[in-house]
């Protein structure tokens, strides 16, 4: 699986950016996908997942309210919607494949295959 994360970029804080993950060499509809994050020196986090239909989803304290997971499987593509940003969140965004149906858990280890990521930079 091949996964291709994009529409990350700078933005003011209070704004607003939407990332895209397509993937690519196998279906992923039967797969949870996630989002995680990773700023400079610090380790990997969990920002978001959704289960394979899409109707359970998960996030971390820090976005809750904020940011919104959801999934086109016809697409094979994962969204995150990502609204009231703060300098906090700038990082490099990876999404990610489960290694089942439903979320496993907020642990990378839970998580088959990667993309590469895309940087979102917020400005105070």
């Amino acid at each position: 699986v091949q996964l291709q994360a994009y529409g990350g970029g700078l933005v003011q804080a209070g704004g607003s950016l939407r990332l895209s993950c397509a993937a690519s060499g196998r279906t992923v509809s039967s797969r949870a996908m996630g989002w995680f994050r990773q700023a400079p020196g610090m380790e990997r986090e969990f920002v978001a997942a959704i289960n394979w239909s899409g109707g359970r989803l998960y996030y971390a304290d820090s976005v809750k309210g904020r940011f919104t997971i959801s999934r086109d499987n016809a697409k094979s593509t994962v969204y995150l919607q990502m609204n009231s940003l703060k300098p906090e969140d700038t990082a490099v965004y990876s999404c990610a494949v489960g290694s089942s149906m439903e979320v496993g858990g907020r642990s990378s280890q839970r998580y088959d295959y990667w993309g590469q990521g895309t940087q979102v930079t917020v400005s105070s």
